[in-house]
């Protein structure tokens, strides 16, 4: 306040300076220790903007920040409600939580539409399959997610998906917001070979070579391989998959 006004409390400078103090308004914060009053000056004008404890806020960043935690660990809004009951006796109605959750939709909208690079050298495709509830029942669902190494040879993660089942139109999809968002050319997708991905990759970029990837290949390979026998095999898999080129895979074989 004494920023705001230009001088101290009971300053002369304060005299016909065409705004004043003008007492202070209460009013109770939910904070990680409890329910907390505070005190909030203000000023004639109303012109007075608190910068810790904004206007119209009724709870602290703590709270804010655990219940994103919960909620991106997969907490349903009742759990949160519940968990925040039980460790801090603070009753957070479901519609507040709601609008706390709500405020990473617009984050999370920037980040799937945001520009990528236009040449990656390798991508993955790699799909989580999981159970949730729909309409009382539990039906199956799958989240893609697309692995890309840049030219400068960083990785990250181009883009999250889901769908309840896995099919060359979705894949197809997942290609075209891709190009959407400025990939140009891949040299490389590695996947695990599913019916349809090759061809929904190549129709999108039509010079990408696909590769089964590493992992799927020893485990079709191991199943024609003794169990007693499968760690030796592996072990001889690695040296050829990690040789650093052609020649030294070769003879590696041998």
């Amino acid at each position: 306040m004494d920023e705001h006004l230009g001088y101290e409390k009971n300053s002369v400078l304060g005299n016909n300076s065409g705004n004043s103090r003008n007492g202070y308004n209460r009013k109770t914060i939910k904070s990680d220790y409890g329910d907390c009053e505070i005190a909030v000056p203000r000023d004639r004008n109303g012109e007075f903007e608190p910068k810790i404890i904004a206007k119209r806020q009724t709870h602290t960043d703590e709270i804010e920040d655990k219940i994103m935690s919960m909620y991106a660990k997969g907490m349903s809004q009742r759990d949160i409600e519940d968990t925040l009951r039980e460790i801090y006796g603070s009753e957070i109605s479901q519609s507040l939580i709601s609008q706390i959750t709500d405020k990473i939709l617009p984050e999370v909208n920037e980040w799937q539409n945001r520009p990528l690079e236009k040449i990656y050298p390798v991508i993955f495709f790699d799909g989580v399959v999981f159970n949730t509830r729909k309409d009382n029942r539990i039906i199956q669902k799958c989240v893609y997610s697309v692995l890309g190494t840049n030219m400068s040879g960083m990785k990250e993660i181009l883009g999250i998906w889901m769908s309840e089942n896995e099919s060359a139109s979705f894949y197809a999809s997942i290609c075209s917001d891709l190009k959407n968002c400025g990939v140009t050319d891949i040299f490389i997708a590695c996947h695990d070979n599913l019916t349809g991905l090759c061809s929904a990759v190549n129709s999108v970029f039509p010079k990408t070579k696909n590769q089964l990837c590493i992992v799927h290949q020893i485990r079709n390979s191991c199943q024609f391989v003794p169990y007693k026998d499968r760690k030796a095999v592996c072990a001889d898999l690695k040296k050829i998959y990690a040789a650093v080129n052609l020649d030294e895979a070769e003879f590696a074989k041998c």
